[in-house]
């Protein structure tokens, strides 16, 4: 019966319903009887995570895992979610290669993401809509203005806030292309090369624009000046000075974002206005956007009983990766504690409480830093934004 027509039907009409739940319990039952048992767990794990409380799912994941184990049954579980549960966030796709050396070095992309999928950063979406998105929305008021759509902003705050991911959500918005730029890029061993690599990136960008130029860990990149003991250093720091300036080409269309977590040792000169002239806070997320990265990492997950809204308050100062963390070992004690009792359980409550033990907010610290700069190098109101924050938080 392992070969059985019915089931190859089955499993047929289930490509075209896929979110049919007396359909697939039906073939975990003939799965189950063929002696498919591991089969029969993907479809069974499929309907808990959309209905904990299923009893005969419930009943037949009992059933199911009274034999050995064969296989990885949550691998094989995760595979077939992977096929059938399209991602909150699309994959972005590739962009069409442009001739030159540069483009087949780097990776030009097109993001699938949007800044609907971003969430919270108000402020910093305000502050994109006014320097990118308004004037490529509206070219006959930019004309009338004389908005030009080049220029720069500097995103900066604790890690794990999602920097790099609101660069991504701005390319696919503005429906340009997206190049990152990190040190590793650029640096090479051999005299000259270093500076090459980064004119190179910037000539890429230019035929791709429009085009979002991301430069990740900008204080590596562009790192004060005076502090270098390099001169190969400060050779590149001048370099990229002239790539934001254009001198070697037009700049017109390409949206340069840099971020870093540490804005107190960027260079002065990249602050200047045509380069990256606009700067913003990226904090971590407010309570609306931790319940939503909760949510997103436990979509696929088998959980029952949570309470997200007592998650949300516990959870203050977490970064969108401290949260992604979080999640993961919840999932750990309720899998290791299945494991134990020789019977799948769902995550619950007690599994997130015994994960807040364990994981703590990994902010800290750089508000610590980020506190005594407020306090003390502050010149020309640059910190004014973190100073409100800190004082909001009582931090200050």
């Amino acid at each position: 019966m392992s070969d059985s027509p019915l089931i190859a039907s089955l499993l047929a009409a289930l490509e075209g319903r896929p979110e049919d739940a007396v359909l697939r319990l039906h073939l975990a039952e003939l799965l189950l009887e063929a002696g498919r048992g591991q089969e029969a767990i993907v479809h069974i794990g499929f309907i808990l995570s959309r209905d904990p409380a299923d009893a005969k799912a419930l009943a037949l994941m009992q059933r199911s895992l009274g034999g050995p184990p064969q296989g990885d049954p949550l691998a094989a579980y995760e595979r077939e979610l992977s096929d059938i549960v399209p991602p909150r966030f699309a994959a972005g796709e590739r962009a069409e290669p442009v001739e030159g050396d540069a483009d087949r070095i780097y990776d030009v992309e097109v993001p699938g993401v949007r800044l609907a999928d971003v969430g919270g950063m108000v402020e910093v979406k305000k502050r994109l809509e006014l320097a990118f998105l308004g004037p490529l929305r509206n070219p006959e008021l930019r004309k009338l203005y004389g908005k030009s759509l080049r220029g720069g902003l500097l995103l900066y705050g604790p890690p794990g806030c999602g920097k790099t991911f609101l660069a991504r959500a701005v390319a696919g918005e503005l429906k340009a292309k997206f190049l990152s730029l990190s040190i590793v890029d650029v640096l090479d061993m051999w005299i000259g090369n270093s500076e090459r690599n980064l004119h190179e990136m910037f000539e890429a960008a230019r035929r791709n624009a429009p085009c979002v130029l991301f430069l990740d860990e900008i204080d590596a990149l562009g790192h004060k000046r005076a502090q270098l003991a390099s001169s190969s250093m400060r050779t590149l720091s001048n370099q990229l000075l002239a790539e934001l300036d254009g001198i070697d080409g037009n700049n017109e269309g390409v949206f340069v974002l840099a971020a870093t977590n540490t804005p107190w040792d960027v260079d002065g000169a990249l602050r200047r206005p045509g380069r990256l002239d606009r700067i913003a806070l990226v904090l971590p997320p407010d309570a609306p956007a931790r319940a939503a990265i909760l949510e997103y990492h436990l979509r696929e997950r088998p959980i029952a009983g949570i309470d997200l809204a007592r998650l949300t308050a516990e959870t203050a100062e977490f970064s969108g990766a401290d949260l992604a963390h979080l999640c993961e070992s919840a999932a750990e004690f309720a899998m290791a504690d299945s494991i134990e009792r020789g019977e799948v359980r769902m995550i619950e409550q007690r599994d997130f409480e015994r994960a807040l033990k364990d994981v703590r907010p990994s902010t800290g610290p750089w508000f610590a830093t980020a506190r005594n700069v407020a306090l003390f190098a502050n010149e020309g109101g640059a910190y004014d934004e973190l100073v409100t924050y800190l004082k909001r938080r009582r931090l200050l």
